[in-house]
């Protein structure tokens, strides 16, 4: 039986946001593999965090720092609204830096061409266009200037031909694959199609943003046609287990499932590129789930945060950390062939490698970050 290719992440990597020259000691954390005699950090040993109170404190910091665009909005292009709607609802969102890299007359054939219906969608109800101009633009200047993403490793990313890219799920709400999807379109120039649970397409609203930004259903069927027809495909293995997670299990992966994600790319014979994600745990701190308030709703959990539901919406303002990105080098499964798939200790072998992987990462990452929040 072939061998899945071990990984190492180290810390190398190009960055979205420039850091300093790492310190040689956090470098040696960096190195993570899953043979034997394994020099990085054991799944057992959690990096020191810190705690709430410590986390607020540094929170505290961040709070007199302003929201910007919203201030430079003039009250002439609101006042325009009645007159010139499109043109005015044009020229505020570029005055708010939302509208992308686009002329204000390609702005609003834009704007008029949706209201006409004259777009068109893939099968799966993906709408490049408004993907590409309206939610990664306003996703960009949060991740540019709210969370400062860094992103390491993104010369492990395929610029043409299918991959599976899995990461660990954490924030309480799935903010970090919007985030993910907005750092590879920004690094590669392609569209990342997630795979989402049930609920996110039994929920008003969510549904149709959900499918017009490409996600689908997390089943094996759509995932094999997405990888079949050269596409980008993400997944989340730790689904809601991991999304609403208390916040003194941080950065602990849970179970990633039955391995149903690596079936779907031995059998397409596509790479698997792991990633970890460091920065949205922190986003929603969650300290209770509710479950019997959760089970009233239909929901998986219901968020108790220090600052939600106590402050009503204010409380679901995500909390501005400090988030790396890091992009490992590939699993290739093409040498073990399409039958793979159906030996299940092929497929456990590798959804473990995986997993682990991610996990060690997560701790070297830990490990050299200076704070949460800055």
């Amino acid at each position: 039986m072939a061998e899945a290719k071990i990984i190492d992440f180290g810390s190398r990597g190009r960055a979205r946001r420039r850091a300093g020259p790492a310190d040689p000691a956090a470098e040696s954390h960096g190195a993570a593999t899953l043979g034997d005699g394994d020099p990085g950090i054991s799944s057992e040993e959690t990096p020191p965090t810190p705690t709430l109170r410590a986390l607020f404190g540094e929170l505290a910091g961040l709070a007199s720092r302003p929201l910007r665009g919203l201030a430079s909005g003039s009250i002439t292009q609101l006042g325009g609204l009645a007159a010139e709607p499109v043109h005015a609802l044009a020229s505020l969102a570029q005055t708010l830096g939302v509208a992308g890299e686009d002329s204000l007359d390609e702005t609003i054939s834009f704007i008029r061409k949706r209201l006409r219906g004259d777009y068109a969608v893939d099968e799966f109800g993906f709408d490049p266009e408004f993907t590409t101009k309206i939610f990664l633009p306003l996703l960009r200047r949060l991740a540019d200037s709210w969370f400062r993403v860094e992103v390491r490793g993104a010369e492990n990313l395929p610029p043409d031909g299918s991959a599976l890219l899995v990461s660990n799920h954490a924030g309480t709400l799935p903010i970090d694959g919007m985030i993910l999807h907005t750092v590879v379109y920004d690094e590669i120039g392609r569209h990342v199609r997630m795979l989402g649970a049930d609920l996110l397409f039994k929920t008003p609203y969510s549904h149709d943003l959900a499918r017009k930004t490409g996600s689908t259903l997390a089943c094996q069927e759509d995932a094999e046609r997405l990888l079949a027809s050269n596409q980008l495909v993400a997944v989340f293995p730790e689904g809601f287990k991991g999304l609403g997670k208390p916040y003194a299990d941080r950065y602990k992966l849970q179970r990633f499932g039955r391995g149903g994600f690596v079936s779907a790319a031995l059998r397409a014979q596509v790479p698997i590129i792991p990633i970890a994600i460091v920065g949205s745990e922190e986003i929603f701190p969650l300290i209770a789930r509710a479950p019997g308030l959760a089970r009233v709703l239909g929901l998986p959990y219901f968020p108790i945060t220090p600052l939600f539901p106590w402050l009503g919406p204010l409380g679901m303002i995500p909390l501005p950390s400090k988030w790396i990105i890091q992009f490992g080098e590939a699993i290739t499964t093409d040498e073990l062939g399409p039958g793979a798939a159906d030996d299940p200790m092929i497929v456990f072998n590798i959804t473990d490698q995986v997993r682990e992987t991610i996990q060690h990462t997560l701790y070297a990452l830990l490990m050299q970050r200076r704070s949460a929040f800055f």
